[in-house]
C-alpha cells in the first residue's frame, strides 16, 4: 500500500469496527464469546482495541522513546465501551493524522517510525474487526489492498519476531496465492527446494488464515494441507 492510504484506510476500518460492535452489543450482549481469541468476550475485545489505541496515540504524540512513563487505563464498564473506543480511535486518528510517518518512536519492533504505527494499527484493527463481525455472524471482505498488506507484514514483521532465528529446521516452504491481486509470496522460502503446499485464495482470506481467524479450508490447497497448517502453526505469537 501507498503510505498516504493507511490512514483513511484506518479510518475505514476503525468506522467498520465500531458498527459491528454496536450491532454485536444489541444482539448477543457484551457476553457473547469471540471465535477468533479464544476466553475473549466482546467486551473483552472492544476494551483490548481501545486499550492498544490508547497506547500507540501516547506514543505518537508523546514521541515516546521507549514505554516506560506510560500509564495503564482502569477499565471501563461495559455500558462506556462503544464511546470510549470510539474516542480512542478518533485520537489515534488524529496524532496520527498530525505525524511525519518518518519520525522517530519507539516500537517493539526493528522498525522505529510513525510509519510501523500506521501500518500495524490498520492490520490490529482489520483482524479485530473481523473479530466482532464473526460475533455479529456477517463477516465482510478485508479489501484486497489490506489484506496483501497484511499478509506481507506478517511475513515480514511477525514471522521473524516468533522465530528470530530462523525458521526451524523441518520447516517447508508455503507458497500464498492471492488471487484478487495476482500475487504471490511464501512463507519460509528457501527451506527446502519445492513447497509443501500452494493455498490459495483472495488476499484478506489469506491474511485470515495466518492469523488463524479462519480455516485453511476457505482457500484452495493444493499439496498438504495439514503440514501447510503446521508450518502456520509455527509463527506462535501469543
Amino acid at each position: 500500500m501507498e503510505l498516504d492510504h493507511y490512514l483513511p484506510a484506518l479510518r475505514r476500518t476503525d468506522a467498520r469496527f465500531a458498527d459491528a460492535a454496536a450491532a454485536a452489543v444489541l444482539d448477543h450482549g457484551w457476553a457473547a464469546r469471540v471465535p477468533g481469541c479464544p476466553g475473549w468476550s466482546l467486551a473483552d475485545l472492544v476494551w483490548h482495541l481501545a486499550e492498544v489505541q490508547r497506547f500507540w496515540t501516547w506514543v505518537v504524540r508523546t514521541r515516546a522513546q521507549s514505554p516506560e512513563g506510560y500509564v495503564e487505563p482502569v477499565r471501563h464498564p461495559d455500558d462506556e465501551l462503544l464511546a470510549y473506543g470510539a474516542a480512542r480511535s478518533a485520537e489515534l486518528e488524529a496524532a496520527l493524522a498530525a505525524a511525519d510517518p518518518r519520525e522517530h518512536v519507539w516500537t517493539w519492533a526493528r522498525r522505529q517510525d510513525v510509519g510501523f504505527v500506521l501500518r500495524r494499527q490498520l492490520q490490529e484493527a482489520t483482524v479485530h474487526t473481523v473479530d466482532v463481525e464473526q460475533v455479529l455472524g456477517d463477516v465482510r471482505p478485508v479489501p484486497a489492498d489490506v489484506g496483501l498488506d497484511g499478509l506481507d507484514e506478517w511475513l515480514e514483521v511477525m514471522v521473524p519476531g516468533a522465530l528470530p532465528d530462523g525458521p526451524p529446521a523441518d520447516a517447508h516452504p508455503v507458497v500464498l496465492h492471492a488471487v484478487d491481486v495476482d500475487a504471490e509470496r511464501t512463507l519460509f522460502p528457501g527451506s527446502r527446494p519445492f513447497p509443501i503446499a500452494a493455498l490459495t485464495g483472495t488476499a484478506g482470506d489469506l491474511l485470515l488464515a495466518v492469523w488463524r481467524r479462519v480455516p485453511l479450508e476457505v482457500l484452495t490447497v493444493d499439496g498438504d494441507g495439514l503440514q501447510a497448517a503446521a508450518m502456520i502453526g509455527l509463527v506462535d505469537l501469543d
